[in-house]
């Protein structure tokens, strides 16, 4: 793989700083199903650009966490024409940073990336949990006549047999998906938005504790008054002080093995919303590694 050079990579820390990097990040724009605003392909680009912004100190963990884990960002590259060899793509790429015991930071694109990007966790292990972050539930077993949709993402990965989702941020679903998800409860648990203050962190134990977890983050989990830069913003959704303990409290009991951040559509000119995913990423991987098991 080619990768960037350190100064131009994700954060942009100081090439003099030698650390052998644990995390590979992957620029991967498909933008191949969006169905309402487009611009998602440009999301990986301004999520690096933004990174070169990000303070590196981190005053929860007063540390700077970035000495501790090191980063690759692989150079950008074309991606392949139909989403079904996009997806293939993906998964090779992912299978080949796990095999060198790097963990995979993904930058969509749209929320259609993940089925290929956990196919690689999926082979690994016996179970997979998804820590899934969005306003919509992405159940649809197709949309607009494409069964691999932005619109039916976690759909997908629950073809597979041995994957369990659990969603965060919900606020927006057809029938279509709830009776899906009424039928698969065994699966599938929802903690909705409009329940957020009656959410209780203590529960995740049953879900997350010494499982293996992948993050799937759609960024339209945010509330559309602080994240409109994506396809199709919801009001009523998540804020940062929000995210940060769920994400925080999954990262201490259960071991997180990759992850990924969709459907930034950036705005000309309205770099905070870039700067914004650029920390979520930066604070995943640091609290991902502060609590590695």
């Amino acid at each position: 793989m080619n990768y960037l050079s350190q100064k131009k990579g994700f954060l942009g820390y100081d090439a003099n700083y030698k650390i052998e990097n644990k995390v590979v990040v992957v620029p991967f724009g498909l933008e191949k199903t969006v169905s309402y605003g487009g611009g998602t392909k440009n999301g990986p680009k301004e999520i690096i650009n933004a990174s070169h912004q990000v303070e590196l100190f981190d005053e929860e963990l007063n540390k700077e966490p970035y000495k501790e884990i090191g980063i690759k960002t692989i150079k950008p590259f074309p991606i392949k024409k139909t989403i079904n060899s996009a997806l293939d793509q993906l998964s090779k790429i992912n299978e080949k940073v796990i095999s060198n015991q790097k963990f995979p930071l993904v930058f969509g694109g749209e929320h259609s990336i993940t089925p290929g990007a956990i196919k690689p966790f999926v082979k690994k292990y016996d179970q997979l949990t998804i820590l899934h972050f969005d306003a919509h539930a992405d159940l649809r077993e197709s949309y607009n006549g494409e069964k691999f949709s932005h619109a039916s993402a976690i759909k997908r990965c629950l073809d597979y047999n041995n994957v369990n989702v659990v969603s965060f941020g919900i606020r927006n679903l057809s029938q279509e998906e709830m009776r899906y998800y009424e039928k698969n409860r065994d699966r599938i648990e929802i903690f909705w938005s409009m329940d957020r203050k009656n959410w209780d962190l203590n529960k995740l134990e049953k879900f997350f504790g010494g499982k293996n977890v992948y993050i799937t983050f759609d960024v339209d989990c945010f509330d559309s008054s602080i994240m409109p830069a994506t396809g199709t913003p919801e009001p009523g959704g998540l804020l940062w002080d929000d995210v940060l303990p769920i994400i925080k409290k999954v990262c201490q009991i259960g071991n997180i093995v990759g992850a990924d951040i969709n459907e930034l559509a950036p705005i000309k000119n309205f770099n905070s919303y870039n700067f914004l995913v650029a920390k979520l990423a930066y604070k995943i991987l640091s609290y991902t590694f502060e609590f590695k098991r």
